[in-house]
C-alpha cells in the first residue's frame, strides 16, 4: 500500500460524501481511506458504507479531541508508505493522486503540500471566500498556487508526509488551531524541507458563510501568537499585516465618524475642513474595496462574486487581526499559558 488518505470529520456527512465520490474517480488506485469521526453528533457512517465496496475504506468513531489528534489516530492505523492529510471539505480532481505520485517518483523528499482552488459549482459566497484566501491583495499568496518551491509549509487541507517521519515526529500536537503549521515547522526543524506540488491541487470549500469564515480566521489569528511561542522567530512581517490593517481601518472609521459629528455640531466656518477629514478617512477604505471588487470580478468573471469579495476580504483580515490582538494580550501581556488562555474557547 503506497498511500493512506486520512480525513478527520466533525458533523459533515455531506462533505464526506462529495470527497469520497471524488476519490472513486482517481486514475491511480493504490490507496486506502481512513475516515476518523471526531465525536460527531451527525456521523457519516452511513455515507461511508455507500463506498465500502468501491474504496479500501476504514471508518473509525472516537471521542472528540480535535482534528490534530484525530489525524494521529488515523496515522496509527494506516498501512501506507505515505500519509495524505485532507480536510473533509475538499474535493479532488481525478488526476490528483497521479500528480502526487509523479512528483514523488521524481525525487527524494519527506513531505509536501498542494494548493487549492474554487470549483465552478461553489456558491458566490464560497467563491468570494476562496478569492480572499488566495488573493495577492489580501495575504493569500502561496494558497493560490504560487510557484515557489522552497520555504513552503504545508497546510492540513492538502498535505502529505512519509509515514515513518510522521510517527517519528509524533504527529500533530494538542493545539486546537494552527496545529498543521506547528507540524510543518517541526518537519523543517527535524532537517526536512517540504515542497509545494503545484499540480496536486484540490477544490476547497472552506466556510459557507461569513460568520463561520470569521470564526475560522479569528482562530488563525489566535494561533499565530501560540506558534511564535512554540517556535521563536517564526513570526514574520506578513503575519502582522492583518493586525495593522485592522487597527488602521478602526482608526479611520473613528476619524471619519468624528469628522461627521463635527460637520453637524462644529463651527459653521469649519464645515469644509471636517468634510475633507471625512473624505480623507474613508477614501483608503473605499479604494481598497474597489480594488478587491474589480480584481475579483475579473478573476471570477462575476460581478456578484466581486461584490461579495469585499466583505470576504475585510472579514479575513480583520477577523485574523482581532484574533491576533486577543492572543497577544493574553499570551504576551497577561503571560497566560496557551491552554489556560483559551481554556473556555478551545479546551473545555
Amino acid at each position: 500500500m503506497k498511500y493512506s488518505i486520512i480525513v478527520p470529520v466533525f458533523n459533515r456527512p455531506d462533505e464526506v460524501d462529495e470527497l469520497l465520490e471524488s476519490l472513486c474517480s482517481q486514475t491511480l488506485r493504490d490507496f486506502e481511506v481512513l475516515i476518523v469521526e471526531d465525536g460527531s453528533k451527525k456521523p457519516c457512517k452511513d455515507v461511508c458504507e455507500k463506498y465500502a465496496d468501491i474504496l479500501d475504506l476504514h471508518y473509525y468513531l472516537k471521542d472528540n479531541s480535535g482534528p490534530g489528534q484525530s489525524r494521529n489516530y488515523g496515522a496509527e492505523r494506516a498501512k501506507g508508505e505515505w500519509l495524505i492529510i485532507l480536510d473533509s471539505d475538499v474535493v479532488l480532481p481525478e488526476g490528483y493522486l497521479a500528480a502526487v505520485n509523479q512528483q514523488i517518483e521524481n525525487g527524494e523528499l519527506a513531505a509536501w503540500g498542494g494548493p487549492d482552488a474554487a470549483h465552478p459549482s461553489f456558491t458566490p459566497t464560497q467563491k468570494a471566500i476562496s478569492y480572499s484566501m488566495t488573493s495577492f491583495f489580501t495575504t493569500g499568496g502561496i494558497r493560490g498556487g504560487k510557484a515557489k518551491l522552497d520555504k513552503f509549509y504545508p497546510r492540513s487541507f492538502n498535505m502529505g508526509i512519509r509515514r515513518d517521519i510522521y510517527l517519528q515526529l509524533g504527529g500533530f500536537t494538542k493545539m486546537r488551531f494552527g496545529e498543521d503549521i506547528d507540524f510543518s515547522y517541526r518537519i523543517v526543524e527535524a532537517g526536512h524541507q517540504p515542497r509545494l506540488f503545484p499540480d496536486a491541487w484540490v477544490w476547497h470549500k472552506r466556510r459557507t458563510d461569513f460568520r463561520k469564515f470569521f470564526r475560522q480566521v479569528y482562530n488563525s489569528g489566535i494561533a499565530r501568537i501560540n506558534l511564535e511561542k512554540r517556535h521563536p522567530g517564526t513570526l514574520k512581517l506578513v503575519h502582522l499585516l492583518p493586525t495593522v490593517f485592522t487597527i488602521g481601518v478602526i482608526l479611520l472609521i473613528l476619524l471619519g465618524a468624528f469628522g461627521r459629528i463635527m460637520m453637524v455640531y462644529g463651527q459653521p466656518e469649519d464645515f469644509h475642513l471636517w468634510y475633507w477629514v471625512v473624505v480623507a478617512a474613508l477614501a483608503p477604505i473605499l479604494l481598497y474595496a474597489l480594488i478587491i471588487c474589480i480584481d475579483s470580478t475579473i478573476r471570477n468573471r462575476s460581478l456578484q462574486v466581486g461584490l461579495l469579495s469585499v466583505p470576504a476580504a475585510f472579514t479575513q483580515l480583520m477577523g485574523y487581526g482581532l484574533g491576533f490582538i486577543e492572543s497577544w494580550w493574553k499570551r504576551c501581556i497577561l503571560k497566560k499559558d496557551e491552554f489556560l488562555a483559551f481554556e473556555k474557547t478551545f479546551y473545555k
